[in-house]
């Protein structure tokens, strides 16, 4: 301790503050300004986004927005898996929208997003968070192939999904994004991307080689991108949560992410704690 603020700015001495607490108008007007700060704090920490508050939350997309692999699935979802621990219902939790529907669903694509989700937006939807994409590039079969196959049988069909990225996806983006404009117009929408599997250069015990997962990572890449772009054709928001999960990738030593393990589901997808700190805050900075 030095006699300086955080700030830098140089604090009263002793004999300064206890002039400034006997002196009646500098004590009232302590009292007021840490009365305002006060509720200035609990009013950024507690309070909804006004668009939530006022119009509810809806979360769309697959499996990495349901929340699978973090556990705390609920019962009524069925195959869907949809998570108390995805960040979607971690937001809610902490910012009390006016009302909450979670409609993404484990496995889901573009498709099933535009023919099965869009029921729950209305033009009064204040929030809407979507992840979806993944499964259109063939990210389950492309992470079979991957493991339980060569390298070269890896990388080509990582190739053939990067091809998909570029050629097809867009367009099943445009579908589902101009979907959500017209069924809450007044929304604001939220687009999350998705993790680089792998610390390339980490250590890992069995599994991929290094080629493999530097393959997996360009695809993700890839994905994020076309992503990105598309949503900000839209002028949506979108959440780059590789900030997030970089250093805590597979391979890390400290991964939010499952590797291949049982129930099969789960492998290749974040965990709670994924969830929790790698996609909420992200979430919440775009809200």
């Amino acid at each position: 301790m030095n006699g300086s603020s955080p700030t830098g700015r140089r604090l009263p001495s002793p004999a300064r503050r206890s002039a400034l607490t006997r002196h009646p108008r500098s004590s009232a007007v302590l009292s007021s300004l840490s009365a305002f700060l006060i509720a200035v704090t609990a009013a950024t920490v507690n309070s909804a986004p006004a668009s939530a508050a006022t119009g509810g939350y809806v979360a769309l997309g697959d499996s990495y927005a349901a929340g699978v692999g973090a556990g705390g699935y609920d019962s009524t979802s069925g195959a869907c898996m949809r998570s108390s621990r995805s960040y979607p219902a971690l937001w809610s939790a902490s910012y009390a929208p006016s009302s909450f529907t979670s409609a993404a669903c484990s496995g889901a694509r573009t498709d099933d997003v535009v023919t099965g989700q869009l029921g729950a937006l209305s033009k009064a939807t204040g929030l809407v968070s979507i992840t979806v994409g993944g499964n259109d590039a063939g990210f389950a079969d492309t992470m079979t192939t991957c493991t339980l196959q060569s390298e070269s049988a890896c990388v080509e069909r990582v190739n053939q999904s990067r091809a998909y990225i570029r050629n097809t996806l867009p367009a099943k983006l445009d579908q589902v994004y101009g979907a959500i404009e017209k069924n809450a117009p007044s929304a604001r929408v939220v687009v999350m991307g998705y993790p680089r599997l792998f610390k390339l250069g980490g250590t890992c015990s069995g599994g991929l080689t290094e080629k493999s997962r530097a393959a997996v990572n360009a695809a993700a890449d890839d994905l994020n991108a076309v992503t990105a772009k598309r949503a900000a054709d839209h002028g949506f928001a979108f959440g780059d949560v590789n900030t997030t999960f970089a250093g805590h990738e597979l391979c890390s030593g400290d991964a939010w992410l499952h590797g291949a393990t049982f129930p099969v589901q789960n492998s290749y997808h974040p965990t709670a704690k994924g969830q929790s700190s790698g996609y909420l805050p992200v979430f919440s900075s775009a809200a």
